[in-house]
């Protein structure tokens, strides 16, 4: 167990002073008797710490090297740069306030907030609501009217990927302690992209017209 200034005090009062002085030895069997529950300490210790008494005139810590702690009118200052902008980065705020990057993300984490994600989501037409209500009642009209009627629907699916870097998700951030669910719409029919397409069949896989059947069979396919 490391000794802390009380203690270093008190083994400087074992030592002694003028013709009192007590032996390296001495001290260390004086202390064990004193606190039989601790570790005892060795010569090398009591040596040090008198030496240290003797060139310092204390027996105090030395200042720990390193960056001082940010004081808490920083760690405000902070806090209210994401509450006045939660999309704010790590980089804006550090040289905004002239601390550094590293302090800046330590408070966040110390209050726990965290650099929520945008969510991409479709552009919904004010009708578009009306006709997925209506789809869903065809669909369930029709499944019970006949158990097969979903055996025989072919399923698609497609992804967009723009070209031009539409939304960057990985340098967009809300800063929260809570997920605020952040969503953005985006409009689909955007120039500059390439759209991958493809349908699936109940035991069959299918392909649009337009690909070569050559080409699809270097891809693996899952049958439904």
């Amino acid at each position: 167990m490391p000794l802390n200034e009380r203690d270093r005090i008190e083994i400087l009062m074992m030592i002694g002073v003028g013709d009192r002085m007590r032996t390296q030895q001495e001290v260390c069997r004086l202390f064990h008797e004193m606190h039989p529950d601790r570790e005892p300490v060795s010569q090398s210790t009591v040596s040090r710490i008198e030496r240290k008494y003797r060139e310092l005139g204390h027996v105090r810590d030395a200042p720990r090297q390193g960056r001082p702690k940010i004081n808490e009118n920083v760690q405000q200052d902070v806090i209210l740069s994401a509450l006045e902008n939660p999309h704010c980065t790590v980089r804006q705020v550090s040289r905004d306030l002239n601390i550094g990057k590293s302090s800046v993300s330590n408070i966040f984490k110390k209050v726990k907030y965290h650099p929520y994600r945008v969510r991409l989501i479709h552009e919904l037409a004010e009708d578009d609501f009306d006709r997925r209500t209506e789809f869903c009642e065809y669909m369930m009209d029709h499944n019970n009217q006949n158990n097969g009627f979903i055996a025989n629907i072919l399923f698609s699916d497609e992804a967009t990927f723009f070209l031009n870097g539409h939304v960057n998700r990985q340098n967009t951030r809300y800063w929260s302690q809570e997920n605020p669910h952040w969503m953005q719409e985006y409009h689909t029919q955007h120039p500059q992209k390439v759209n991958v397409w493809a349908v699936a069949l109940k035991k069959l896989l299918c392909c649009p017209p337009m690909v070569n059947k050559k080409s699809v069979q270097r891809y693996k396919g899952v049958q439904v």
